[in-house]
Protein backbone atom coordinates (compact mmCIF):
# COMPACT_ATOMS: atom_id res chain seq x y z
CA UNK A 1 0.00 0.00 0.00
CA UNK A 2 1.22 3.44 -0.67
CA UNK A 3 0.82 5.43 2.36
CA UNK A 4 3.54 8.43 1.22
CA UNK A 5 0.72 10.89 0.89
CA UNK A 6 0.30 10.42 5.13
CA UNK A 7 1.56 12.77 8.06
CA UNK A 8 2.57 11.51 11.21
CA UNK A 9 0.03 12.69 14.44
CA UNK A 10 0.75 15.46 15.33
CA UNK A 11 3.38 15.91 18.93
CA UNK A 12 0.24 17.68 20.62
CA UNK A 13 -1.84 14.84 20.28
CA UNK A 14 0.03 12.52 21.36
CA UNK A 15 1.35 14.59 24.48
CA UNK A 16 -2.14 14.86 25.75
CA UNK A 17 -2.33 10.74 25.15
CA UNK A 18 0.82 10.28 27.49
CA UNK A 19 -1.78 11.49 30.45
CA UNK A 20 -4.36 9.54 29.52
CA UNK A 21 -5.65 5.97 30.97
CA UNK A 22 -4.57 2.95 29.86
CA UNK A 23 -8.86 2.34 28.52
CA UNK A 24 -8.75 5.11 26.68
CA UNK A 25 -8.62 5.09 22.71
CA UNK A 26 -5.90 6.85 22.42
CA UNK A 27 -3.94 3.95 24.59
CA UNK A 28 -5.94 1.45 22.48
CA UNK A 29 -4.93 2.17 18.72
CA UNK A 30 -1.80 1.93 16.94
CA UNK A 31 -0.75 5.58 15.82
CA UNK A 32 1.35 6.76 12.90
CA UNK A 33 4.24 9.21 14.75
CA UNK A 34 7.56 10.36 14.10
CA UNK A 35 9.17 8.66 16.97
CA UNK A 36 7.87 5.14 15.68
CA UNK A 37 6.92 5.33 12.27
CA UNK A 38 3.86 3.86 10.50
CA UNK A 39 1.82 1.15 12.66
CA UNK A 40 1.82 -2.41 10.78
CA UNK A 41 -1.89 -2.61 9.38
CA UNK A 42 -1.83 -6.41 9.05
CA UNK A 43 -4.18 -6.79 11.77
CA UNK A 44 -6.46 -3.67 11.55
CA UNK A 45 -9.93 -3.46 10.60
CA UNK A 46 -10.27 0.27 10.76
CA UNK A 47 -8.15 3.31 9.72
CA UNK A 48 -8.74 7.34 10.83
CA UNK A 49 -7.11 9.62 8.32
CA UNK A 50 -7.50 13.43 8.93
CA UNK A 51 -7.65 15.53 5.60
CA UNK A 52 -6.34 19.07 5.80
CA UNK A 53 -8.15 20.31 2.62
CA UNK A 54 -10.56 22.90 2.45
CA UNK A 55 -10.09 25.29 -0.47
CA UNK A 56 -13.41 24.25 -2.03
CA UNK A 57 -15.44 25.18 1.24
CA UNK A 58 -16.83 28.45 2.18
CA UNK A 59 -15.79 28.72 5.97
CA UNK A 60 -13.89 31.80 7.62
CA UNK A 61 -10.62 30.76 8.09
CA UNK A 62 -10.95 31.02 11.74
CA UNK A 63 -13.87 28.21 11.28
CA UNK A 64 -11.80 25.62 9.59
CA UNK A 65 -11.51 22.35 11.63
CA UNK A 66 -9.02 22.07 14.09
CA UNK A 67 -7.60 18.04 13.65
CA UNK A 68 -5.71 18.10 16.78
CA UNK A 69 -8.66 18.87 18.57
CA UNK A 70 -10.55 16.56 17.23
CA UNK A 71 -8.49 13.63 17.79
CA UNK A 72 -7.61 14.90 21.53
CA UNK A 73 -11.17 14.46 22.04
CA UNK A 74 -11.94 11.21 20.61
CA UNK A 75 -8.57 9.53 22.15
CA UNK A 76 -9.98 10.61 25.51
CA UNK A 77 -12.61 8.37 25.38
CA UNK A 78 -12.73 5.07 26.48
CA UNK A 79 -12.77 2.31 24.11
CA UNK A 80 -15.78 -0.14 23.90
CA UNK A 81 -15.81 -4.19 24.78
CA UNK A 82 -14.40 -4.26 21.34
CA UNK A 83 -12.44 -6.91 19.59
CA UNK A 84 -11.00 -4.81 16.37
CA UNK A 85 -7.70 -3.27 16.03
CA UNK A 86 -8.27 0.56 15.39
CA UNK A 87 -4.82 3.09 13.54
CA UNK A 88 -4.58 6.27 13.23
CA UNK A 89 -2.48 7.06 10.14
CA UNK A 90 -2.69 10.58 10.23
CA UNK A 91 -3.12 13.26 7.80
CA UNK A 92 -3.32 13.96 4.20
CA UNK A 93 -1.80 17.27 3.80
CA UNK A 94 -3.50 20.14 1.14
CA UNK A 95 -1.64 19.36 -1.88
CA UNK A 96 -0.12 22.04 -4.88
CA UNK A 97 -3.67 22.20 -6.14
CA UNK A 98 -7.40 20.23 -5.43
CA UNK A 99 -7.00 17.79 -7.50
CA UNK A 100 -3.50 16.80 -6.15
CA UNK A 101 -5.02 16.25 -2.48
CA UNK A 102 -8.12 14.19 -4.54
CA UNK A 103 -5.58 12.04 -5.72
CA UNK A 104 -3.78 11.37 -2.50
CA UNK A 105 -6.90 10.50 -0.94
CA UNK A 106 -8.16 8.44 -3.71
CA UNK A 107 -4.64 6.13 -3.47
CA UNK A 108 -5.13 6.14 0.27
CA UNK A 109 -8.35 4.91 0.47
CA UNK A 110 -8.03 2.70 -2.88
CA UNK A 111 -5.06 0.77 -1.29
CA UNK A 112 -7.08 0.79 2.46
CA UNK A 113 -10.87 -0.90 0.73
CA UNK A 114 -8.18 -3.14 -1.12
CA UNK A 115 -6.52 -4.94 2.23
CA UNK A 116 -10.46 -4.79 3.96
CA UNK A 117 -9.68 -1.98 5.85
CA UNK A 118 -12.51 0.67 6.48
CA UNK A 119 -10.78 4.57 6.39
CA UNK A 120 -12.74 6.93 9.07
CA UNK A 121 -12.62 9.96 7.19
CA UNK A 122 -12.09 13.70 9.13
CA UNK A 123 -12.20 16.97 8.18
CA UNK A 124 -12.14 18.91 4.87
CA UNK A 125 -14.98 19.77 2.39
CA UNK A 126 -17.53 17.36 1.55
CA UNK A 127 -16.46 17.42 -1.96
CA UNK A 128 -13.26 14.46 -0.41
CA UNK A 129 -16.65 12.41 -1.07
CA UNK A 130 -15.63 12.79 -4.93
CA UNK A 131 -12.27 11.43 -4.13
CA UNK A 132 -13.47 8.17 -1.60
CA UNK A 133 -15.84 7.25 -4.84
CA UNK A 134 -13.24 7.49 -7.68
CA UNK A 135 -11.20 5.07 -5.23
CA UNK A 136 -13.30 2.08 -5.88
CA UNK A 137 -12.66 2.94 -10.16
CA UNK A 138 -10.52 0.12 -10.37
CA UNK A 139 -13.12 -2.00 -8.07
CA UNK A 140 -15.26 -3.37 -10.75
CA UNK A 141 -18.12 -2.88 -8.78
CA UNK A 142 -21.17 -0.13 -8.62
CA UNK A 143 -20.89 2.17 -5.65
CA UNK A 144 -23.52 3.00 -3.31
CA UNK A 145 -23.05 6.38 -1.86
CA UNK A 146 -25.17 7.71 1.66
CA UNK A 147 -24.82 11.27 2.07
CA UNK A 148 -25.80 12.93 5.49
CA UNK A 149 -26.62 16.30 4.38
CA UNK A 150 -29.54 18.79 4.48
CA UNK A 151 -28.41 19.19 0.72
CA UNK A 152 -28.38 17.30 -2.46
CA UNK A 153 -25.13 19.30 -3.37
CA UNK A 154 -25.74 18.88 -7.02
CA UNK A 155 -24.97 22.56 -7.61
CA UNK A 156 -25.50 24.09 -11.29
CA UNK A 157 -24.29 22.35 -14.54
CA UNK A 158 -21.33 24.67 -15.13
CA UNK A 159 -19.99 25.07 -12.00
CA UNK A 160 -16.72 23.70 -10.64
CA UNK A 161 -16.19 20.77 -8.12
CA UNK A 162 -17.08 22.52 -4.74
CA UNK A 163 -18.54 20.96 -1.17
CA UNK A 164 -21.78 22.10 -2.54
CA UNK A 165 -21.62 20.64 -5.89
CA UNK A 166 -19.76 17.69 -5.50
CA UNK A 167 -22.58 14.68 -6.36
CA UNK A 168 -22.88 16.82 -9.91
CA UNK A 169 -19.41 15.31 -11.17
CA UNK A 170 -20.25 12.03 -9.57
CA UNK A 171 -23.36 11.67 -11.84
CA UNK A 172 -22.02 13.11 -14.95
CA UNK A 173 -17.89 12.09 -14.97
CA UNK A 174 -16.95 8.85 -16.60
CA UNK A 175 -16.31 5.81 -15.54
CA UNK A 176 -19.76 5.98 -14.01
CA UNK A 177 -19.89 3.13 -10.99
CA UNK A 178 -22.33 5.29 -9.38
CA UNK A 179 -25.73 2.52 -8.66
CA UNK A 180 -27.82 4.55 -6.37
CA UNK A 181 -27.44 7.54 -4.12
CA UNK A 182 -29.42 8.58 -0.75
CA UNK A 183 -29.65 11.49 1.26
CA UNK A 184 -31.02 11.50 4.48
CA UNK A 185 -32.07 14.08 6.17
CA UNK A 186 -33.09 16.67 3.82
CA UNK A 187 -34.51 19.91 4.12
CA UNK A 188 -36.25 21.25 1.54
CA UNK A 189 -36.47 24.74 1.53
CA UNK A 190 -32.61 24.35 1.27
CA UNK A 191 -33.15 22.48 -2.27
CA UNK A 192 -34.68 23.49 -5.60
CA UNK A 193 -37.61 22.11 -7.15
CA UNK A 194 -35.64 20.93 -10.17
CA UNK A 195 -33.07 18.95 -7.76
CA UNK A 196 -35.77 17.16 -5.85
CA UNK A 197 -37.00 15.95 -9.36
CA UNK A 198 -33.74 15.22 -10.62
CA UNK A 199 -33.60 12.69 -7.37
CA UNK A 200 -36.95 10.97 -8.60
CA UNK A 201 -35.32 10.95 -12.38
CA UNK A 202 -32.55 9.59 -11.54
CA UNK A 203 -34.13 6.62 -9.34
CA UNK A 204 -32.51 7.81 -6.01
CA UNK A 205 -34.04 8.10 -2.68
CA UNK A 206 -34.07 11.01 -0.13
CA UNK A 207 -35.56 11.42 3.47
CA UNK A 208 -36.57 14.26 5.01
CA UNK A 209 -34.71 15.29 8.45
CA UNK A 210 -38.34 14.70 10.01
CA UNK A 211 -39.08 11.47 8.39
CA UNK A 212 -35.53 10.16 9.95
CA UNK A 213 -35.65 12.38 13.13
CA UNK A 214 -39.18 10.55 13.71
CA UNK A 215 -38.10 7.06 13.37
CA UNK A 216 -34.05 6.50 12.86
CA UNK A 217 -34.41 2.91 12.31
CA UNK A 218 -35.55 3.51 8.88
CA UNK A 219 -32.12 3.93 7.59
CA UNK A 220 -30.57 0.70 8.86
CA UNK A 221 -31.60 -0.99 5.38
CA UNK A 222 -30.06 2.03 3.72
CA UNK A 223 -26.76 1.89 5.52
CA UNK A 224 -26.94 -2.10 4.72
CA UNK A 225 -26.74 -1.32 1.10
CA UNK A 226 -24.09 1.68 1.28
CA UNK A 227 -20.23 1.34 0.67
CA UNK A 228 -19.54 5.18 0.95
CA UNK A 229 -20.74 7.06 3.62
CA UNK A 230 -20.35 10.95 4.03
CA UNK A 231 -21.48 13.19 6.76
CA UNK A 232 -21.89 17.16 6.65
CA UNK A 233 -21.36 18.12 9.90
CA UNK A 234 -23.52 21.37 8.78
CA UNK A 235 -26.89 18.50 9.13
CA UNK A 236 -26.59 18.87 12.68
CA UNK A 237 -28.26 21.56 14.08
CA UNK A 238 -26.44 24.66 15.22
CA UNK A 239 -26.66 25.12 18.55
CA UNK A 240 -25.49 21.03 19.04
CA UNK A 241 -21.92 22.79 17.09
CA UNK A 242 -21.16 25.23 19.15
CA UNK A 243 -23.63 27.88 16.76
CA UNK A 244 -20.73 28.33 14.68
CA UNK A 245 -20.81 30.38 11.11
CA UNK A 246 -22.18 28.06 8.37
CA UNK A 247 -24.70 25.96 10.91
CA UNK A 248 -28.34 26.16 10.83
CA UNK A 249 -31.03 26.38 13.39
CA UNK A 250 -32.65 23.01 12.33
CA UNK A 251 -31.23 20.10 11.85
CA UNK A 252 -29.85 16.23 13.33
CA UNK A 253 -29.17 16.49 17.16
CA UNK A 254 -26.28 15.05 18.90
CA UNK A 255 -28.07 11.76 19.90
CA UNK A 256 -29.63 10.97 16.71
CA UNK A 257 -26.22 11.64 14.12
CA UNK A 258 -24.53 9.32 17.07
CA UNK A 259 -27.55 6.64 16.63
CA UNK A 260 -27.07 7.50 12.36
CA UNK A 261 -23.36 6.59 12.86
CA UNK A 262 -23.74 3.32 14.76
CA UNK A 263 -26.41 1.80 11.94
CA UNK A 264 -23.64 2.75 9.68
CA UNK A 265 -21.03 1.05 11.37
CA UNK A 266 -23.07 -2.10 11.89
CA UNK A 267 -23.24 -2.55 8.01
CA UNK A 268 -21.47 -5.36 6.70
CA UNK A 269 -20.89 -3.61 3.65
CA UNK A 270 -19.92 -0.20 4.36
CA UNK A 271 -16.28 0.66 2.98
CA UNK A 272 -15.97 4.01 3.97
CA UNK A 273 -16.80 6.41 6.26
CA UNK A 274 -16.39 10.19 6.44
CA UNK A 275 -17.23 13.12 8.48
CA UNK A 276 -16.72 16.28 7.02
CA UNK A 277 -17.32 20.48 7.34
CA UNK A 278 -16.46 20.39 10.56
CA UNK A 279 -16.33 23.86 12.58
CA UNK A 280 -13.52 24.84 14.57
CA UNK A 281 -15.46 24.68 18.04
CA UNK A 282 -14.86 22.39 21.53
CA UNK A 283 -18.29 21.09 21.20
CA UNK A 284 -18.02 19.96 17.29
CA UNK A 285 -15.08 18.25 18.12
CA UNK A 286 -16.48 16.38 20.60
CA UNK A 287 -19.40 15.34 18.44
CA UNK A 288 -17.23 14.69 16.22
CA UNK A 289 -15.10 11.86 18.61
CA UNK A 290 -18.63 10.73 19.78
CA UNK A 291 -19.96 9.91 16.60
CA UNK A 292 -16.65 8.50 15.33
CA UNK A 293 -16.84 6.33 18.50
CA UNK A 294 -20.15 5.51 17.53
CA UNK A 295 -19.45 4.17 14.14
CA UNK A 296 -16.76 1.84 15.26
CA UNK A 297 -18.57 0.71 18.33
CA UNK A 298 -21.29 -0.63 15.58
CA UNK A 299 -18.54 -2.05 13.15
CA UNK A 300 -17.81 -4.21 16.34
CA UNK A 301 -21.10 -5.30 16.17
CA UNK A 302 -21.50 -6.42 12.38
CA UNK A 303 -23.32 -9.62 11.80
CA UNK A 304 -21.53 -10.32 8.95
CA UNK A 305 -24.61 -12.24 7.33
CA UNK A 306 -24.42 -10.25 4.56
CA UNK A 307 -22.83 -10.78 1.29
CA UNK A 308 -25.29 -14.24 1.76
CA UNK A 309 -22.97 -16.61 2.97
CA UNK A 310 -25.71 -19.95 1.96
CA UNK A 311 -29.37 -20.50 2.22
CA UNK A 312 -29.15 -22.41 4.90
CA UNK A 313 -28.72 -19.56 7.22
CA UNK A 314 -32.11 -17.64 5.55
CA UNK A 315 -35.32 -18.40 5.52
CA UNK A 316 -36.72 -17.82 2.03
CA UNK A 317 -40.86 -16.25 1.68
CA UNK A 318 -42.76 -15.88 -1.51
CA UNK A 319 -45.02 -13.31 -2.02
CA UNK A 320 -47.52 -13.59 -4.94
CA UNK A 321 -48.57 -10.13 -6.57
CA UNK A 322 -50.87 -9.66 -9.18
CA UNK A 323 -48.02 -9.59 -12.13
CA UNK A 324 -45.44 -11.36 -10.70
CA UNK A 325 -44.12 -12.68 -7.64
CA UNK A 326 -41.52 -10.55 -4.62
CA UNK A 327 -38.67 -13.25 -2.91
CA UNK A 328 -38.28 -12.48 0.64
CA UNK A 329 -35.50 -13.74 2.55
CA UNK A 330 -34.77 -13.72 6.36
CA UNK A 331 -31.62 -13.95 8.21
CA UNK A 332 -31.77 -16.69 11.21
CA UNK A 333 -28.50 -15.07 12.43
CA UNK A 334 -29.53 -11.26 12.94
CA UNK A 335 -33.61 -11.66 12.09
CA UNK A 336 -32.62 -8.91 9.18
CA UNK A 337 -34.74 -8.63 5.81
CA UNK A 338 -33.72 -9.02 2.23
CA UNK A 339 -35.83 -8.81 -0.91
CA UNK A 340 -34.95 -9.99 -4.30
CA UNK A 341 -34.72 -7.78 -7.32
CA UNK A 342 -35.09 -9.61 -10.80
CA UNK A 343 -32.33 -8.30 -13.76
CA UNK A 344 -33.78 -7.79 -16.87
CA UNK A 345 -32.53 -8.97 -19.65
CA UNK A 346 -28.21 -9.88 -19.59
CA UNK A 347 -26.83 -9.75 -16.46
CA UNK A 348 -24.10 -6.81 -16.05
CA UNK A 349 -21.61 -8.69 -13.72
CA UNK A 350 -21.58 -5.45 -12.20
CA UNK A 351 -25.15 -5.94 -11.02
CA UNK A 352 -24.85 -8.68 -9.52
CA UNK A 353 -24.27 -7.92 -6.37
CA UNK A 354 -27.54 -5.42 -6.09
CA UNK A 355 -30.54 -8.42 -6.83
CA UNK A 356 -30.81 -8.28 -3.30
CA UNK A 357 -32.18 -5.48 -1.65
CA UNK A 358 -32.00 -4.86 2.16
CA UNK A 359 -35.16 -4.03 3.63
CA UNK A 360 -37.26 -3.93 7.13
CA UNK A 361 -40.23 -6.36 8.06
CA UNK A 362 -42.33 -3.97 7.20
CA UNK A 363 -41.52 -4.36 4.06
CA UNK A 364 -42.46 -7.84 3.87
CA UNK A 365 -45.91 -7.03 5.51
CA UNK A 366 -46.81 -4.34 2.95
CA UNK A 367 -45.87 -6.78 -0.02
CA UNK A 368 -48.29 -9.55 1.78
CA UNK A 369 -51.26 -6.75 1.34
CA UNK A 370 -49.92 -5.93 -2.13
CA UNK A 371 -47.98 -3.12 -1.32
CA UNK A 372 -44.39 -3.29 -3.19
CA UNK A 373 -41.78 -0.99 -1.68
CA UNK A 374 -41.16 2.27 -3.50
CA UNK A 375 -36.95 1.41 -3.14
CA UNK A 376 -37.23 -2.36 -4.75
CA UNK A 377 -39.36 -0.15 -7.73
CA UNK A 378 -36.40 2.42 -7.68
CA UNK A 379 -33.94 -0.76 -7.41
CA UNK A 380 -35.88 -2.65 -10.44
CA UNK A 381 -35.99 0.33 -12.87
CA UNK A 382 -32.54 1.18 -12.40
CA UNK A 383 -31.48 -2.77 -12.95
CA UNK A 384 -33.48 -2.76 -16.22
CA UNK A 385 -31.81 -0.06 -17.45
CA UNK A 386 -27.69 -1.33 -16.28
Amino acid sequence: MDFEFLSPVSTVVLAHSQLLSRQSIGKYMYVHSEQDGFPELDHVQLAIIGVNETRNVSIPAQEKPDLDEIRIQLYQLFAGNWNNNIADLGDIEPGETVEDTYFAVKTVVEGLVKNRIVPIIIGGGQDITYATYRAFDKLEQMVNLVAIDSKFDFGSSDELISSGSYMSKIIVEQPNNLFNFCNLGYQTYFNAQEEIDLMDKLFFDAYRLGTVAEDISIVEPVFRDADVVSLDMTAVRASDLGNASGTFPNGFDGREICAIARYAGISDKVSVFGVYENRNTRINAQLTAQIIWYFIEGYNFRKKDYPFTGVQNYEKYMVPMEDQELCFYKSDISGRWWIEVPIIGEMNNKLKRHTLLPCTHKDYLDACNEVIPERWWKAYKKTAIG
